[in-house]
């Protein structure tokens, strides 16, 4: 065996670099004759050493076709995926394996990042193997391709070629070995062009290592310098690397180097005050030809070339902004998006950008393996790496970096509907909010308050996750009162939203303390008239309500409502807002009649002053059907409800959540008017709808179940409502938590019906078990505690009579 070529060779994907780069200077080969052809088996080119610590994986698996030809072997290979993953260590294996073991009679190895690379490798496999001129290259490498062409009558040779890094397909264009016979070709390249495929082609995706690959690889490395770490830490950084192959063997190497532990290269990889750069080692490991920072460099330089030209950067570029896991198509070709992408200063250029132009973009960097881009799959069109995205960030200067930072705020903003009928694209954009924060919170605060904080933060709450809403709004006072002081505007917007819902979240005391405190500060600011004031006053008077103290809450907003009066008037919209709140809380306190009174005199002014039409009338209009049933008058609530519901279906559409709420609303009232069996069928077809639009976790979603297990009990299906009722309690919990006041009323609905199943015994202690713990987490006063009070009393006493009739 003979091997060749000296020349210079780049390693790439964390691989050894190779001497075997056949580079001919013509100057000094011209006057050289054709030598004799080399005897078999004869190697060409160098195969890059194996990395420390090599993985078996997957794709080494995939690539083991056999060598020897026949059947129906796979001719040529073609490993994909972006830089870093290990594709030319990949091919390294396989080569060395074949050549050790395959019965190969010849194997070429060329690093093809360019054409004249390929060339220079086939021309030296011609002037070795089938007697070419060595003086004339390019006649070389036709010779050497003639030469693998099966021929009749000859010994057949089992020949391997391996084109690593092919960096541009059109460099293969007419150098593509031939097919069929007993040879076999393997190419690594980042692409995943069209041109890759085809004519008995077979990619082969190459992704990151596994978790358990990259902790294998991590561990073993630092265990061959005598380092051990304790798992946790090791389990993180894998985690916060990516699993990306490159960057776990230089991490290695820093750790080797520098002694220091994986807790501290964390902290280094956290601050986003440094850069990938200076997470790399002095020297890197393997013959490595680049640190991690610059692995994909060369790869974002040519995708700015592919057509529309320009574009694939500054795409990229908002791309590191969001969500690695997944960002939806509608954000990335949003107006905000093609208005930045068109702006000189982006591209050079200028000029307008299509929504064609922006996915091209995303295909031109698909190309590259820079990320992956699924339309199939809208709302999570775009997947990247994690250290692409902070490679990326790292070339930004600081004024561009904010100027991305807020276009790729404004463009979740724009793709963000009105009305959240989509809980998984909902899901989607908060998951790209919470990233664009995590990664540019600051940028969000400059030059103010960006929109998509308070968004996030709304859709939260609407969706049904009520504890995350609190926690983001809390989060997000308290950053503006770091940015611009605790009475900037956007503060007491972020207080009044924390406190809200704080109390929705079950904690209605605790947001009426939050709201008393807001309330101080801003009569302080701005006097106690200020229509904020008294917007704050109303929230409170709400809030205590909510915490069990209606009496309380009517006279508060009975005080404010003469307050707004005298201040904005007898038809401003905030003063019909105060009397709604009035009109309920009277109802509240036990005075059904009262409350559907004063809503029938609201009813009749929003009429004169907003029209029929309004939404605050139609409101009117439900809460005023929803009181008259409660003070006697169910058949006429009913007819009310389903007029409403008519109109409703008509301005706004079927699967409007306002609508779904009137259907259910006169679906309990139909049951409240004697017709329990089809208050359930008509809960049940809710049901549907209700999961088909809002989703199985909304608020909305439970509280119709929640209807549907208590008129299925009602209409005599008891052991049916005992399961929906036990369904309903462990989705509460789990979305909810144990103390939210929706999952506690759940339980004494659940008791009362096990109960009514025969159980007075079993009933009475689990009422007392829920009594005991909502003494613990709700004021004394909360309505709660009088309902499962008055129920405890019940099945006591059905459980004693009980007791007596044995």
């Amino acid at each position: 065996m003979s091997v060749s070529g000296t020349g210079d060779a780049n390693a790439t994907d964390g691989g050894v670099a190779s001497t075997g780069h056949m580079h001919i200077d013509t100057l000094n080969v011209v006057q050289r004759a054709p030598q004799e052809p080399a005897p078999w088996p004869h190697q060409v080119g160098v195969i890059p050493l194996r990395a420390r610590s090599f993985q078996h994986r997957g794709a080494v698996d995939q690539l083991a076709t056999r060598i020897d030809g026949g059947g129906t072997a796979v001719l040529s290979q073609v490993l994909t995926g972006m830089g870093g993953v290990g594709k030319t260590q990949l091919a390294a294996d396989y080569a060395s394996t074949a050549w050790e073991y395959g019965g190969l009679d010849v194997l070429v190895w060329v690093t093809a990042s360019t054409r004249e690379a390929v060339v220079a490798g086939y021309a030296q496999a011609g002037v070795e193997l089938c007697r070419a001129d060595p003086g004339d290259p390019e006649r070389a490498a036709r010779s050497f391709l003639a030469w693998l062409t099966p021929k009749a009558g000859t010994r057949p040779c089992r020949w391997l070629i391996v084109l690593d890094d092919v960096t541009d397909p059109a460099d293969l264009r007419g150098l593509w070995p031939p097919a069929g016979g007993h040879g076999r070709t393997l190419i690594t390249t980042r692409r995943r062009d069209a041109a890759l495929a085809g004519d008995g082609r077979r990619p082969i995706q190459v992704g990151v290592f596994s978790k358990r690959e990259a902790l294998t690889y991590l561990t073993t490395s630092l265990a061959a310098h005598g380092r051990t770490e304790p798992a946790d830490q090791l389990d993180a950084l894998v985690c916060e690397l990516g699993h990306l192959p490159l960057a776990l063997a230089q991490a290695a190497a820093y750790l080797i180097d520098t002694g220091d532990t994986v807790a501290t290269y964390r902290e280094l990889l956290a601050d986003r005050t440094t850069t990938l750069t200076d997470t790399a080692p002095d020297a890197l490991p393997d013959d490595q030809a680049l640190p991690l920072a610059a692995a994909w460099s060369l790869s974002v330089d040519r995708a700015d070339t592919l057509r529309p030209v320009g574009l694939a950067r500054p795409m990229l570029q908002l791309v590191a902004m969001l969500d690695a896991n997944g960002i939806p198509h509608d954000v990335l070709t949003s107006p905000p998006v093609l208005a930045h992408l068109a702006t000189p200063d982006t591209t050079g250029q200028g000029g307008p950008v299509s929504v064609r132009d922006a996915v091209h973009a995303l295909r031109a960097l698909h190309r590259l393996s820079l990320l992956d881009h699924t339309p199939e799959t809208p709302h999570q069109a775009v997947r990247v790496h994690q250290l692409i995205q902070r490679a990326t960030c790292d070339t930004l200067t600081a004024e561009r970096f904010d100027r991305i930072a807020r276009t790729a705020g404004d463009a979740l903003i724009a793709a963000w509907p009105a009305i959240e009928r989509d809980t998984g694209f909902a899901q989607t954009l908060r998951a790209n909010a919470i990233a664009l924060a995590g990664c540019a919170e600051d940028a969000l605060h400059r030059p103010d308050v960006h929109a998509v904080l308070f968004r996030t933060g709304y859709s939260y709450g609407s969706n049904g996750q009520l504890v995350a809403a609190r926690d983001h709004y809390q989060h997000l006072a308290g950053t503006i009162r770091h940015h611009f002081g605790a009475d900037h505007p956007a503060a007491f917007g972020a207080r009044n939203d924390f406190a809200f819902w704080r109390g929705q979240a079950g904690d209605a005391a605790g947001a009426a303390e939050t709201f008393a405190e807001l309330l101080a500060d801003h009569v302080r600011l701005f006097g106690p008239v200020h229509r904020g004031t008294l917007a704050i006053q109303g929230n409170l008077a709400r809030m205590r309500g909510e915490a069990g103290d209606a009496a309380g809450a009517a006279a508060a907003f009975a005080d404010l409502l003469k307050r707004m009066v005298r201040v904005l008037g007898e038809d401003h919209p905030d003063t019909f807002t105060t009397r709604s709140h009035l009109a309920r809380m009277r109802g509240e306190t036990g005075d059904a009649a009262g409350a559907a009174e004063a809503f029938a005199a609201l009813l009749a002014d929003r009429v004169r002053v907003l029209g029929e039409d309004h939404p605050a009338t139609v409101t009117t209009r439900n809460n005023l059907a929803a009181w008259r049933g409660q003070a006697g008058g169910a058949a006429g609530a009913v007819d009310a409800f389903a007029a409403l519901l008519t109109d409703r279906a008509r301005d706004l559409g079927v699967d409007h959540p306002d609508t779904l709420i009137t259907q259910g609303n006169l679906a309990s009232m139909r049951g409240e008017a004697g017709d329990a069996a089809g208050a359930a069928a008509a809960f049940a077809d809710l049901l549907k709808r209700m999961v088909r639009v809002l989703g199985e976790d909304h608020p909305d979603t439970f509280t119709t179940r929640n209807n549907l297990a208590a008129w299925r009990g009602q209409a005599g299906d008891v052991a049916g409502a005992v399961d929906a009722f036990a369904g309903l309690l462990a989705d509460r919990v789990r979305v909810l938590g144990e103390d939210h006041p929706d999952t506690l009323i759940t339980r004494g609905n659940l008791a009362s019906m096990r109960g009514l199943a025969g159980d007075a015994a079993g009933a009475a202690q689990a009422l007392t078990d829920l009594l005991e713990h909502m003494t613990r987490v709700l004021s004394e006063n909360h309505p709660h505690l009088r309902t499962a009070r008055v129920g405890l009393d019940y099945w006591r006493g059905q459980a004693k009579r009980n007791k007596q009739r044995r």
